[in-house]
């Protein structure tokens, strides 16, 4: 076969690959961000200006990078909120689930693209607000601070992920999960002692009795655990998704 007729086909298949993929992501952009979406989005943006304003015209205010990473949190948790809790209810309700359904394994690939639209929309979002953050409140590492916010962000985005396959209802997932983030907070002064395993652990504010070296090691414990905790979520979620029978009623 001659190279040029090699190149000719190489070129067709990645202008297929390409529409194929602009196609799946513009489709589940359209899911993902219907309804309700932009109510949260308003929300997060909301709670984001006005602690903004509080600690600007604040008298005793001096924000810090932990200020800025308790300020994005948030937003942060918002954006990814309904999108993910109520994802399945809203394929029942538009029929869609049958459809997934009808493919052997497509649903695991639809979901995990929806997923890593939901986290990448996220960070671009977050990387933003950020940014504004290190113009008008404190200069921070505007990358390393939205790292840093990304991974409670993708572990309660995941673990909602899995509950909402095992509820199958997206206002009862939204419930455990807000029962479930109120424990860690409330459970706050537990985990000063066991500071690894808290899933809200600030990373910008070092605590006066430990040093750098050891705070560094806490940080670091705490991520793996929360990328440990995000991997089992993920497959335990699809793995309620093989139950063929349990959302087609």
């Amino acid at each position: 076969m001659e190279p040029s007729v090699k190149n000719t086909e190489r070129h067709s298949l990645a202008r297929n690959i390409a529409t194929v993929l602009s196609r799946t992501v513009r489709y589940n952009l359209k899911i993902i961000f219907a309804n309700k979406f932009i109510y949260f989005l308003g929300s997060a943006l909301l709670v984001f200006v006005g602690i903004t304003l509080i600690n600007l015209f604040s008298a005793n205010s001096m924000p810090s990078e932990g200020t800025v990473y308790n300020l994005l949190l948030v937003p942060g948790i918002l954006l990814v909120f309904y999108p993910i809790t109520f994802g399945i209810q809203n394929d029942v309700d538009s029929r869609m689930i049958e459809i997934l359904f009808g493919i052997p394994n497509y649903r695991y690939k639809v979901w995990l693209v929806r997923l890593i639209i939901i986290f990448s929309m996220s960070f671009f979002i977050l990387m933003i607000l950020s940014a504004l953050s290190s113009f008008v409140l404190a200069i921070v590492p505007v990358m390393e601070m939205t790292v840093q916010i990304m991974f409670p962000i993708v572990f309660l985005g995941c673990a909602a992920f899995m509950v909402s396959t095992i509820v199958k209802n997206g206002s009862g997932s939204a419930v455990v999960m807000i029962i479930f983030g109120m424990f860690f907070w409330l459970a706050r002064d537990f985990f000063q002692a066991h500071r690894k395993w808290d899933i809200f652990l600030n990373p910008f504010i070092l605590p006066d009795n430990i040093n750098e070296a050891a705070w560094s090691e806490i940080v670091f414990n705490n991520r793996v655990y929360l990328i440990a905790g995000i991997v089992v979520c993920v497959l335990a979620a699809l793995l309620n998704l093989q139950k063929r029978e349990k959302f087609l009623q």
